[in-house]
């Protein structure tokens, strides 16, 4: 392989693999924290690029829409916690996924009505769209830009999680439920924050991503199952293991898709039954806690 083509594409392993992070690890955040499994987790992340091409199209930057367009998918999927997703909580995991499920349809059909079932892109930002020279590779600024954005933001949260009063009843609550409660944590505020964080955080990745890839109502399917993909390989319930996963799986599909376009998902699903057949004890046990 061309090392100039080489370099290019593990770039964009690298950016992919962090758009991937932010939006699994809000997932395995829902699953670790709650033993919720959240299959609309995909329905924010088109929702957050939607919400985005509403404010653009009315005029705000795409600057803006990065800032509130997380914010305006956190508040609806706090609502939705609050309203239909609550009394799932004490339910098999078998009913939380059909009625997430559910939401994720409704979601998308919400999305075809309004906008329309045909992708579209988001311009990036005039300032950030020329080209710097990487090495022998000429790379496009905004990509650059989503790298450092997200790198920042994985640094950020991991602050979060380990370094504040907040992260600390987060892996309370993951490890010890009933200790957060005798400590008179309020436990489904707890919930909703966390539910409403992994949303935007999905949304936020939304937003980065439709400059380079597009966006259609559709999107969200293939995004659930790339997270599906990082956390069984990273490990349920655990950060590093989901950030390592999920540039391990941005940098397979990118090498793979120089040799076979179409086998990028495909390595990358087989790899995920690889994880699982090595890990099935652990993993089964894990998802048939209650």
């Amino acid at each position: 392989m061309d090392s100039t083509l080489l370099l290019s594409q593990a770039l964009n392993g690298l950016g992919n693999g962090l758009i991937y992070f932010l939006t699994a690890v809000g997932f395995t955040l829902v699953f670790g924290l709650m033993n919720f499994v959240n299959f609309a987790h995909g329905a924010f992340f088109v929702l957050g690029a939607y919400a985005a091409f509403e404010l653009t199209g009315r005029g705000w930057s795409l600057w803006v829409a990065l800032l509130v367009a997380p914010f305006i998918v956190a508040a609806i999927a706090a609502i939705a916690e609050r309203v239909l997703l609550r009394r799932m909580y004490r339910l098999a995991h078998t009913y939380q996924i059909v009625a997430t499920l559910a939401l994720a349809i409704t979601v998308q059909e919400i999305v075809t009505l309004v906008w329309g079932a045909n992708s579209f892109t988001l311009n990036a930002p005039e300032s950030l769209s020329g080209t710097v020279d990487v090495g022998p590779v000429t790379y496009p600024w905004y990509r650059i830009f989503v790298v450092v954005l997200a790198a920042a933001l994985t640094v950020l949260l991991w602050v979060l999680l380990e370094r504040t009063t907040f992260g600390a009843k987060l892996r309370a609550g993951s490890e010890r439920p009933d200790m957060i409660v005798c400590l008179g944590v309020n436990v489904f505020r707890l919930f909703s924050v966390t539910f409403a964080l992994a949303a935007g955080l999905a949304a936020l990745a939304g937003v980065l991503a439709t400059p380079m890839r597009g966006m259609a109502p559709v999107t969200g399917t293939e995004v659930l199952g790339l997270a599906v993909v990082v956390v069984v390989v990273g490990g349920i319930g655990s950060f590093g293991g989901t950030l390592v996963a999920a540039l391990a799986v941005a940098e397979v599909q990118s090498i793979a898709v120089v040799y076979a376009p179409a086998a990028g998902n495909v390595i990358v699903y087989v790899l995920m039954a690889l994880v699982l057949l090595a890990r099935s004890d652990v993993v089964m046990r894990r998802l048939s806690h209650a």
